[in-house]
């Protein structure tokens, strides 16, 4: 019967086991930014979102700028 007596694991395994779990918090906190903010600026009104110079239509690109720092 074999024992065994050596079961280390590859020091890089779990550095990328947990830089994988921090690009999925980092990409499901980006979203969660866009979703708030999209739901904010969809409760204003058509005055309020006139005022801030924008349009009903650009909404999402607003609410993307916000979040992920770029255009769609």
């Amino acid at each position: 019967m074999a024992n065994i007596l050596d079961t280390r694991v590859a020091p890089g395994f779990f550095s990328l086991i947990n830089a994988t779990i921090q690009a999925q918090l980092a990409r499901f906190a980006q979203y969660n930014v866009y979703r708030h903010t999209l739901n904010e600026l969809e409760a204003l009104s058509e005055r309020e979102l006139d005022d801030l110079g924008l349009s009903s239509l650009v909404l999402r690109d607003v609410a993307y700028e916000a979040a992920y720092g770029v255009n769609r």
